[in-house]
């Protein structure tokens, strides 16, 4: 059996339907996409090849640029308050003196499960200008705000939104990775007179290098690709204050029918998804378990020396 599946041929037979089903589905689509971007195309008639127009007339409107930076504030907020609040979540539970730790673990992750629609709704209702929040704001005597009417505010607050939504997700898996650490790192660095907060910024923290990489990953595309909680809670408003490039597609084909045009902010879109994976994947190079381990001893002794000040 070891022999077989160590032979070449059969590792490719096992590959074969995945790989059919990957470039039926996202191979093909993806080029024919880049294809199209160089066309005057509706989506019904026959495309017109005009080669670099639709990316001139991308690259030289000011909403394309707004939309980038909508997209990097959207990603900044959501891996900052996910992958922060996520970790500091997962060293709370896995803690054995912490109270109530599995009901903890099923709070974090409800929302979830819980369907995007429903919880823009939901929060669009507390934003209201008549909603919960406001109405906490005049509790206490402070002035309320028009949360998702204001063009500086809206994006943030859309950002928090899917943070709060998604940081179950993250949390789930940082959990899932500290519980793959061995506990002799941190019997060590007690023995040596560390503290718990310098053990997990020693030990924790470095040791989930490859899950933190995987975390990123999925915040940062998902924040290139940001568009539901835009298209239900604010329609892109006001104005364009929350126009992303999925929403510049979305907007230029079904609404205006120039789908040319709305496959060049695609191309872009996934150019831009592919490079800072590369770049992720570029900082977060591969280290030996054994160079793992050496690093985690090193800061046991670091810690002790540091402690012992």
């Amino acid at each position: 059996m070891k022999k077989f599946f160590g032979n070449k041929i059969a590792i490719i037979l096992f590959m074969l339907p995945a790989l059919a089903i990957f470039v039926y589905f996202e191979f093909i689509p993806i080029c024919q996409v880049f294809g199209y971007s160089f066309t005057s195309w509706n989506g019904v008639t026959k495309a017109t090849f005009n080669g670099l127009a639709n990316y001139k007339k991308l690259f030289g409107t000011s909403t394309f640029w707004k939309s980038n930076l909508n997209q990097l504030i959207f990603a900044l907020i959501i891996t900052v308050y996910q992958m922060v609040l996520a970790t500091v979540f997962a060293i709370t539970v896995s803690d054995k003196r912490t109270k109530g730790r599995k009901f903890l673990r099923v709070v974090y992750f409800i929302p979830v499960v819980l369907s995007v629609t429903v919880v823009c709704q939901l929060w669009t209702a507390m934003l209201d200008g008549q909603g919960l929040i406001n109405h906490i704001f005049a509790l206490f005597h402070a002035k309320g705000q028009d949360w998702l009417g204001d063009k500086h505010l809206a994006i943030v607050v859309v950002s928090f939104v899917n943070a709060w939504q998604w940081m179950g997700y993250q949390f789930a898996l940082i959990n899932a990775g500290m519980k793959s650490i061995s506990s002799d790192y941190y019997e060590a660095a007690q023995i040596d007179g560390c503290s718990k907060v310098m053990s997990h910024f020693k030990i924790t923290i470095p040791l989930l290098k490859e899950t933190y990489k995987f975390c990123l990953i999925i915040s940062l595309t998902g924040g290139i690709k940001a568009f539901t909680e835009m298209n239900i809670m604010t329609n892109g408003g006001p104005g364009r204050s929350t126009y992303t490039l999925t929403y510049m597609m979305y907007s230029a084909a079904f609404n205006q029918n120039k789908y040319g045009y709305g496959l060049s902010a695609a191309t872009i879109m996934v150019l831009e998804c592919m490079a800072l994976m590369i770049f992720i994947n570029f900082m977060f190079r591969e280290k030996s378990s054994e160079t793992e381990e050496k690093i985690a001893r090193e800061n046991i002794r670091r810690m002790a020396q540091y402690e012992a000040k």
